[in-house]
């Protein structure tokens, strides 16, 4: 019967008609033809890549802004529209476009070298090998055609996060050892005082230019979401105040087109799901609750496991303890080593505990307020800042991801 009723159930949904026209339009991957509010830096972005249509290698770029500034949105403008003009006239160009977050590709210098190598045709063993010969593989494939290779490397800080800055020192030094070939790095990132944690060495040869995004403000954003709505949806679907409501939103949240794009999004698949043909603006507010919701779970899902055995220690005691707003760091570090002797993970001493505490009150899970003791010192009251209808969600994802029984 359960079969039966979603076959029909299915079937009425291929029969209702879309509000959406190309969902696409508002996702992150998409990308227009014309990018409201950022000619300029496209210019800029064009003006230094320029010479690498005569092989010569361009300068080393390193563009910063929050997130949603448009930054790997202009570079891939540009990149895509040299690529195009270098394959009109014959020029052997070629762009590596890399997201450092990718797990698998990005979380070592050997495979990221690897990865590279393997795009010119060379194979290259998952493990095995010195790094040193990696990247001797990688500059022999280099050498062997005439190129200029220009290395895009989104989300640059979380390459150095896990592999340190060695790995960007040894690239910009590969143009000493290539023949016939050379490279050219452009670094993207959302953290504005990356460079600073850099190696001086390091800093000179990638900063070589320096272009700074700021956020969009209310009105730009109006402009982008309204540009994008009308290839997004069918005609007369945005109610009157959304995209306000979604650039306001997003404004707030650092100028973030990303975020009022996804909003928008979010908000439409919330009106269909309801069987309605207008969206209004009491969906924003749904779509903002569901994002955040969202965006809690993936920034917990991503965590370490010594980060999750802390949440939940803090999960655990404040739900066993209802009576009490808050507990404190004593308390929960008890706790704590309990569970790290039940996972089979060494503890971590109490001061690096008092630093994952920190991090998760930075990132808005529980708020922990410090208290001094008098003599007997300080310590943090500790309690959440996550809706109570979410916590047994996160709870029961924390669990199931520590295998705690």
């Amino acid at each position: 019967m359960v079969e039966k009723g979603l076959n029909d159930y299915f079937e009425n949904f291929l029969k209702k008609k879309s509000i959406f026209r190309n969902k696409k339009a508002l996702q992150g991957n998409y990308f227009p033809k014309i990018i409201p509010h950022r000619e300029k830096f496209i210019q800029q972005v064009a003006s230094i890549l320029a010479p690498s249509l005569r092989l010569e290698k361009p300068s080393n770029i390193f563009l910063y802004g929050r997130t949603g500034s448009g930054k790997t949105l202009c570079v891939k403008y540009t990149t895509d529209s040299i690529l195009e003009i270098a394959k009109k006239n014959g020029v052997n160009i070629k762009v590596f476009y890399l997201n450092c977050k990718l797990k698998r590709v990005a979380d070592t210098e050997y495979r990221l070298i690897a990865q590279l190598t393997r795009e010119f045709g060379t194979e290259v063993p998952a493990t095995g090998l010195p790094t040193d010969e990696v990247y001797k593989l990688f500059v022999n494939a280099l050498d062997k055609e005439k190129i200029l290779l220009v290395i895009v490397l989104d989300e640059i800080d979380q390459l150095v996060t896990k592999t340190g800055d060695e790995i960007l020192y040894n690239l910009t030094r590969l143009n000493s050892e290539l023949k016939k070939s050379e490279i050219s790095l452009i670094g993207i990132s959302n953290d504005l005082i990356f460079t600073e944690t850099l190696d001086p060495r390091v800093k000179s040869s990638l900063s070589e230019e320096e272009i700074l995004f700021p956020p969009y403000n209310a009105l730009q954003l109006q402009k982008i979401l309204k540009q994008r709505s009308r290839t997004a949806f069918n005609e007369g679907v945005v109610g009157e105040g959304v995209v306000e409501k979604c650039a306001a939103y997003a404004a707030r949240e650092h100028g973030d087109a990303r975020r009022a794009l996804e909003l928008l999004r979010v908000a439409g698949e919330l009106t269909e799901r309801d069987n309605k043909e207008i969206i209004d603006i009491s969906y924003i507010d749904q779509a903002e609750d569901k994002i955040e919701r969202d965006r809690i779970s993936d920034t917990i899902e991503n965590q370490p496991k010594q980060f999750k055995i802390v949440l939940y220690s803090i999960l655990d005691g404040l739900v066993k303890q209802k009576e009490k707003s808050h507990l404190f760091t004593g308390d929960i570090y008890d706790t704590y080593k309990d569970l790290c002797f039940k996972v089979a993970v060494r503890p971590l001493t109490q001061r690096r505990f008092s630093d994952i505490v920190a991090e998760l009150d930075m990132l808005g899970i529980i708020h922990a307020k410090v208290i001094s003791k008098g003599r007997y010192g300080r310590t943090r009251a500790i309690g959440m800042s996550l809706p109570n209808s979410s916590i047994p969600n996160i709870i029961s994802s924390v669990k199931e991801s520590l295998n705690i029984a």
